[in-house]
């Protein structure tokens, strides 16, 4: 090898090339992620961050094991087979003593409270009488009220001195913990989130159908249609967009109610007799068909976007072949639009799923949706556990649906255009 081409190549200041190569890629790489880190910074701190406590107060349990700390080392050697000792009762008396001192005894009363009823009553007057009580704790707490002479109320004490639990994730599933530990279900009359569940799964899944059925032909005449004429229409369609969501459902509602515009007509129609008029709002009808108008622009969109790139050549020339036109239409425009219909129909299901205000005011009873018990627990019975685990399960429905969707179809099919 000569000696000229032994020398390394370098720029123009002296520094060997591929070095200079590497200091351009690092800064090139490191200017790219100072582009993209406002975007990264507002997805962890509006989405992962929401989600990671969601999921962290789902399975918290801290009221126990920090209100009754002395209690809870007091348990720790008790075998559950009999009452506990004097020494576990004096802990109590102690914990309740500085909690009602401090006067933070509400949350761990609620807390046992969801375990078993009347705990609440139990902790507030015990900790309120105990002035008068004097030692032995046991005798004396069992004589103020009989709830801590029965044996299930220390074994729960017992199992929530846990920092976790999953006593909220079987509550979202009509289950609890036997005092044993054996997970049973709930009182038949307390069973609700499980139909509630499968309720707004299959109405989203009603309102997903009735929107393309619905949206499809809309779509097709969009597309169809010359650029003068469509671009009216697609205003029309966006209209809704312009006018509030409470604005357009409680509309509905004075379309749909008994004494509205539409039993009137139908009545002045001979369609039903006036005593005889469709119950149409506070139902699974009125949700249905409010959040179908309401959620139906979301349909169409895609579709458009989809439709208006497939050329009307392709008719002609399978209308030329002898084929008949439902025939062309099947075998040739419908598949072409498959993946408009993925699309909107991904995108409807999952709005739809998680809606709130449409059925809280259309729904009634029948008409409601779990995500109207998640608000009730985050806004009225400030059960925040429960409400976090029953919102993981419905993300963890969500994640099941996107992946049989994916499966069946195929994401990478998706298209908006």
């Amino acid at each position: 090898m000569s000696e000229s081409s032994a020398i390394p190549l370098t720029t123009a200041d002296g520094i060997p090339l591929k070095t200079s190569l590497r200091r351009a890629v690092r800064r090139s790489r490191i200017r790219a992620f100072l582009l993209v880190s406002p975007l990264l910074l507002f997805l962890v701190v509006a989405f992962v961050m929401p989600i990671a406590d969601m999921l962290w107060r789902s399975v918290d349990n801290p009221e126990v094991s920090t209100q009754l700390s002395r209690t809870a080392a007091a348990l720790e050697g008790w075998d559950g087979e009999s009452l506990p000792g004097e020494e576990v009762f004096a802990a109590l008396a102690e914990d309740l003593r500085v909690g009602q001192e401090a006067r933070n005894l509400g949350l761990l009363s609620s807390r046992l409270n969801y375990e078993k009823s009347g705990m609440r009553s139990t902790i507030n007057r015990t900790a309120r009488g105990l002035r008068t009580l004097d030692p032995p704790y046991k005798e004396a707490l069992i004589a103020a009220n009989t709830t801590w002479g029965e044996r299930d109320t220390w074994q729960i004490l017992q199992r929530e001195t846990s920092p976790w639990t999953l006593s909220y994730y079987l509550a979202a599933v009509d289950r609890q913990l036997s005092p044993a530990g054996d997970i049973v279900k709930v009182p038949a009359h307390l069973e609700i989130h499980v139909s509630l569940f499968w309720r707004t799964l299959w109405m989203s899944l009603v309102i997903t159908a009735l929107t393309l059925l619905l949206g499809y032909p809309i779509a097709f005449l969009l597309a169809s249609l010359p650029l003068r004429y469509s671009n009216l229409l697609l205003i029309l369609v966006l209209l809704p967009f312009w006018t509030s969501l409470l604005v357009r459902t409680t509309t509905w509602i004075a379309i749909l109610q008994s004494q509205g515009i539409l039993n009137d007509l139908m009545v002045a129609l001979g369609v039903i007799a006036d005593d005889a008029r469709w119950q149409m709002i506070h139902n699974k009808t009125g949700t249905i068909v409010a959040m179908t108008h309401i959620l139906l622009p979301f349909m169409i969109l895609p579709l458009y976007s989809v439709m208006k790139t497939i050329s009307p050549s392709y008719m002609r020339a399978a209308r030329s072949l002898g084929g008949r036109p439902f025939l062309c239409f099947r075998r040739v425009y419908f598949p072409l639009t498959l993946p408009g219909i993925a699309a909107g129909g991904i995108l409807v299901f999952i709005l739809s799923i998680g809606y709130y205000i449409t059925p809280a005011l259309v729904g009634g009873q029948s008409g409601r949706f779990i995500t109207n018990t998640i608000a009730y627990h985050m806004q009225t019975s400030l059960n925040w556990g429960l409400a976090a685990a029953i919102a993981s399960i419905l993300l963890f429905v969500v994640v099941v649906c996107y992946l049989v969707f994916n499966r069946l179809i195929g994401v990478d099919k998706v298209k908006l255009g």
